[in-house]
This record gives structure tokens, sequence and C-alpha cells, in this order.
């Protein structure tokens, strides 16, 4: 007996030191434009927020157990009253955000560069409502906080630099005169500051190099808060712009935020992209991980040689995956999950759930202007994906449509869709708006009702279909994807798979109706 119970505990423990001693992962840990990722830790649980820019909710918020594993729990922004959208294109809206805790409450502060600058808001509870915006005097971008011995300080780039004050989080007073602490190390665009707190020092933590190819992460250090920051001589910590990257899948490492473990190890969490034609990407800026070692009063170093890999072949917490997300939304359940997001603020009115359906009222308003059209959409999180969904356009006159759009902003998008022509006819359209280019690439008639539309894409091309009886399809064009990349269009979102409604005019009563939405990854 006593043999067997020896056994089954040599049994147990070499199942829990497999566990905690689980190899590798995949990066990214969060595909798609989830850009400028930060962290924090509480207890045993992580989380993480990213950049929104110009759709609505803002600041989508993750949760994990293991840094590996996310799930989206709901957005920090809400309501109009946290975000104002109105006219906001690709470019602007919400910048990064940093998430902290302390002393029971949650604390996220980021930027809207469309309207009144930095603000944070609060909670108890990361999976509930935020409070109403709290103001920042101090300007810049990229704002973020530290929490020391009662006191919080901020730091942001106002100037040319990182400056650093101390503020009151309840209420945004700034508490003394901001003070320039550091300037990097000469990379334009220095932004992304957080400080941290280790063995007696303080650690300033920037990239650097602007968020494109040439994009980086540095650190500087000092005993003191308020400075001098010393520049860790062996900089950039990470950074994919040196001849050892050139060929690395993964481009454009940066804006980064670090978090220590439960186990005492530390990790970095950082935006990076995919480029998939030539130097092109479209999926935007996404959330990468990578470990760091962090000898005692040492510099840090990220991955052993400052850059990162899509297969992450090291030691990892006990990973705690979550369940699979179906690959299609069925919109009867009558409401849409978190990762689904409008350009700028919603028209409420415009947006209704029937007994089967998803229904959006077609308006005036379309994708090609910066005013709210009728739009829901979810991010592309793949190279090689197939999306799909089903289309009923009722009630419909001339110049009244509906359908798919692979929109990566304003004056770039193709779109699959289908109207009523001067003759009552139901036409089938695929066209593309790109710069002030706008051409219908092709034109069919099909009965009138309800029609299924798909888009498949890989990493040269997007293929789109339709069937009139939800089996076959049959492909009507074919799109270059490298029209829609950041590299063509510009911007700092990532393309959006969305359906939409527009009219012809403001007296039109048509709507469509979506029955679901399919995605899943080839």
């Amino acid at each position: 007996m006593k043999r067997i119970i020896l056994l089954i505990m040599g049994i147990v423990g070499l199942t829990s030191f497999s566990h905690a001693q689980q190899q590798g992962y995949q990066n990214p840990v969060i595909p798609g434009f989830y850009p400028d990722p930060s962290v924090c830790r509480v207890g045993d649980d992580f989380y993480l927020v990213n950049s929104s820019f110009c759709y609505f909710p803002g600041v989508p918020i993750f949760h994990s157990k293991d840094l590996v594993n996310w799930e989206q729990i709901g957005n920090c922004l809400t309501r109009e009253s946290q975000v104002n959208l109105a006219n906001t294109n690709c470019w602007a809206g919400i910048y990064a955000p940093t998430i902290r805790y302390d002393d029971g409450t949650f604390y996220m502060i980021t930027t809207n560069v469309s309207n009144r600058g930095n603000f944070l808001v609060h909670t108890t509870d990361p999976r509930g409502e935020w409070s109403e915006p709290v103001w920042i005097k101090q300007g810049g971008i990229d704002p973020s906080l530290y929490f020391e011995n009662g006191k919080c300080y901020l730091v942001s780039n106002p100037n040319a630099g990182i400056s650093l004050c101390e503020i009151n989080p309840k209420t945004g007073e700034q508490l003394n005169e901001s003070k320039t602490i550091w300037n990097g190390t000469g990379g334009r665009h220095p932004e992304g500051p957080h400080i941290y707190k280790k063995d007696g020092w303080y650690y300033l933590l920037i990239s650097e190099g602007g968020t494109e190819y040439g994009h980086k992460v540095t650190i500087a250090r000092s005993n003191t808060i308020n400075g001098p920051y010393e520049s860790n001589p062996a900089n950039p910590i990470l950074t994919h712009i040196d001849k050892n990257a050139q060929n690395n899948p993964i481009q454009g490492t940066g804006h980064a935020d670090l978090v220590r473990a439960a186990d005492d190890s530390w990790w970095m969490v950082c935006l990076a992209f995919r480029p998939q034609t030539g130097f092109h990407h479209l999926l935007g800026r996404e959330t990468f991980l990578a470990p760091v070692r962090w000898d005692k009063n040492a510099w840090p170093v990220v991955n052993g040689n400052g850059t990162i890999e899509l297969q992450m072949n090291v030691p990892t917490l006990p990973q705690q995956p979550f369940a699979k997300k179906p690959t299609r939304t069925e919109f009867k359940v009558g409401r849409l999950g978190y990762e689904w997001i409008y350009l700028r603020n919603p028209k409420k009115e415009n947006y209704s759930f029937t007994s089967k359906a998803l229904r959006l009222k077609a308006t005036p308003a379309d994708l090609n202007g910066t005013d709210t059209p009728t739009f829901v959409g979810r991010r592309q999180q793949h190279i090689d994906f197939t999306a799909g969904t089903s289309v009923e356009l009722q009630k419909g006159e001339a110049g009244d449509k509906a359908g798919l759009t692979v929109y990566m902003e304003t004056h770039s998008h193709y779109d699959l869709f289908v109207k009523q022509n001067n003759k009552g006819e139901q036409v089938l359209v695929l066209c593309y708006q790109l710069g002030e280019l706008k051409h219908i690439e092709k034109e069919i008639v099909l009965p009138k009702k309800k029609i299924q539309l798909q888009v498949k894409g890989n990493s040269e091309v997007y293929s789109f279909g339709y069937s009139a009886d939800g089996k076959n399809f049959q492909e009507i064009g074919r799109m270059n994807t490298r029209y829609l990349s950041t590299e063509t269009a510009g911007g700092f979102t990532g393309v959006i798979l969305g359906m939409f409604a527009t009219s012809g005019s403001a007296s039109s009563k048509a709507f469509a109706d979506f029955d679901y939405f399919d995605y899943r990854e080839e």
C-alpha cells in the first residue's frame, strides 16, 4: 500500500513539474489590430489593454492567468460621455492606454487626441463599467501611472522628451510642475513611457523610432524617481531594425510594458506587425509576448538577444487556455460580443435584433466619410481566413445598399453588397475605394432574396464570393491585399471585416437583416 501511495505521489509530482515547466507558445498572443499593449498583475490574474483609435467601444480589456492565453472581458470606454469620436479618422481617437492597479482600484489612463487630450478612468471591477473621465493637465500622448507610498506619478511626452509630475488620480489635479526626466537615446518620437522599481532603482522604459520598421524599446534608470536617468549602455533592449532580425517575419517591435509574475519571472508585452506581401502589413499592430531576464542590479534582457519569434520555445507559466470561440456568431442571441466594434460613436437607433437576425437601418452616412455610418465589424486576425454573412435588403429603393466590407480606413476598403437598381432589381456589386479611385469591379443581377456573401484572404489577395443557397459559392472577383496595407493606406489601425447598410436618401425606409457572421482561420 505504501509503495502504491509513493507511486501515485511520484506521478503527481512529475505531472506538476511538467505543468510548471510548460514549454513554448505562438506569437502574437493577441493577433490582429490590438496595438500598444499595457499589462498589470493582480494576484494570479493579468489584465491587458490596447489602443482603439476611431473605433467604439474604446480600449479593449483582456484577462489571462498565464500571459499566453487571453480572453476579452470587456471594454473600458463604453459610453459616449467617456469617449467622443465625432469625425475621428484612423490616425486619431484613443491612443496608447496604460492599465495599473493600486489599493483595490484599477486605473486606465489614455489620450483622446481628437477631444481634450489625456484622461483616466477607474473601477474596482475590470469586467464592469468604468468611471467617467478624469482629465489630466499634463499633455503629450501615451500617459502612464506609477504608484508608490500613497503617491501617484504621471509620465507622458508633452515636449520632445518624457516628463514626470505627481497627480491626484481621483481628481486629476496636478500636484507639482512637470519635469523632463529623459529624452531617450536620440530616436525620433520618444513615447510610451512606463516606470518600474527594482532593487532600489527606478527604471524608465520608452519606445523610440516611430511605430514602423525603425521601432525600438529603450530603458534608463535612476536612484530617485525625479532623475537624472542613466541610459542603458546596451540600448535598445528590443528591436528588429538590425541585421540579426532583417528577415524575421515579425517587424516594427516596440511600445512595450513589463510585468512581474507571481513566480518572480519577468515578461514583456509589446506591439509588432507581420508583413504579408513584400513590406506590407494589413492586420495592424498586434500584441506579442517575450520573456525577460532581469538579474539583481542589472539591466533587463529581452528573450536573450533583444528579438522575438513567432514560435517561442521558452518555459512559460502553467498555461490555462480558454475554450475556443465558435466560428459562427449567431445574432439571434440578441447581443454582440465584446469583440464587435463600430466606426466612431454609433447611433443606437440604427441597430436592433429580430428573433433571428441583426438588423441594420440604412442611412445616408457611408464608409467614405467621417460621419457615423451604420456599420459593425470585427478585426481580421489571421493572414489566411474565411469570413462570411447572410444579408437580406428590405424596403430598398434605388441607392440603398447593404453588405460586407473589408475596411482599412475611410478611403481604403473593398465592398461586396446588394443594392436596388432603377428597375427594382437586386444587384450584387463588388467595388473598391482606394484613395481618390473608386471603381465598380463587377455587377450581377440576382433574385430578390437572401444572399450569402463571403471573403477569403491570404497573403496576396482577397477573393470574394456569393451564394444563393448558403452552400455553393461562386467567386465574383479578387482584390490585391497590398492596396489596403498600412504602408499604402496609412493610419494606425488594421483591417476590420464589417457589415454595413447605407441609403441614397434620408427618407429611405430600407434596412438589412444579417443572420450570422462567420470567421475562421484557414
